[in-house]
């Protein structure tokens, strides 16, 4: 039985490009449900096309300098497809879809010599499937990376309710990660604002554990080296509870039921006072 030379894989990509690129194309676009425009999808097929068959066919290292470009070109798809939301499954289907589309074709023709050069063509696609695999794996964490730090510094907003008075309203669950964000937003806003009174809001806070009360503990803490008070207020009754059995001192940190009488207290205490015209 004669071997056939790895390299052939490119001559029999050569000599059909006509047929395999829309076949190609085809196979994908279905495993995409049309979420992506037929011409965008074909220009990707064709990019990954002309990149694997202008590799010098001799090497089936993909990781070799040979492939320097087409992996490259898959860098960028995988991290694209990560962006758009692609599983990635639908992602590695762009370069896995060539094995079905060259195995059809051989199948039509009965080709049975180039069955060799179909195994060899399997090896590198598998190789180059992997490679975007990996890199949508990583481009996929870096974007929850960029959006769970986005929803941090979205879930601290300190807002200014009157002059030399601001407000940091919590809501939803909070960390060592998120405290040490709202500390460093709520001090940053005492020095941009030059308030003296700042209120942390916890009404939207489920539930407070040990660790996130000394975290804000030390928030109050810090606030004071820079001059100005803070009042914590919001505080819900399991909340309360939890302090209480936990044994956590708040010392002389002001506490308040509702935002609106933290908000009362710190304006007397800025010299201001509530009349009612009625």
């Amino acid at each position: 039985m004669s071997s056939q030379p790895e390299h052939d894989w490119i001559d029999l990509l050569r000599q059909n490009r006509d047929e395999l690129i829309p076949a190609w194309t085809e196979i994908v676009e279905t495993s995409l449900a049309g979420r992506m425009t037929a011409s965008e999808l074909t220009n990707d097929i064709r990019e990954i096309f002309d990149g694997l068959t202008s590799a010098d066919g001799r090497e089936s290292d993909i990781r070799s300098t040979t492939y320097d470009g087409l992996r490259a070109l898959l860098a960028d798809l995988g991290r694209t497809r990560a962006r758009q939301g692609f599983s990635p499954t639908e992602a590695a289907v762009s370069v896995f879809a060539l094995k079905t589309a060259t195995l059809t074709l051989l199948e039509q023709r009965g080709d049975l010599a180039a069955y060799q050069a179909f195994a060899s063509l399997s090896r590198v696609v598998d190789d180059l499937g992997l490679y975007m695999l990996e890199t949508y794996a990583s481009a996929r964490e870096t974007v929850i990376a960029q959006q769970a730090e986005t929803l941090l510094e979205l879930s601290t907003p300190v807002v200014k309710l009157w002059d030399g008075i601001v407000a940091l309203p919590l809501v939803g669950t909070l960390d060592s990660a998120r405290t040490q964000v709202v500390m460093e937003a709520l001090l940053q806003a005492l020095v941009d604002t030059g308030s003296e009174h700042a209120i942390i809001d916890i009404t939207g806070v489920a539930a407070v554990d040990t660790q996130v009360a000394q975290h804000l503990l030390k928030t109050v803490q810090a606030a004071r080296l820079l001059g100005a008070e803070c009042i914590v207020s919001g505080i819900r009754p399991q909340i309360a509870q939890t302090v209480v059995a936990l044994g956590i001192e708040f010392g002389d940190i002001h506490t308040k039921a509702s935002l609106s009488d933290a908000m009362l207290l710190a304006m007397r205490r800025s010299g201001l006072d509530v009349v009612s015209r009625a």
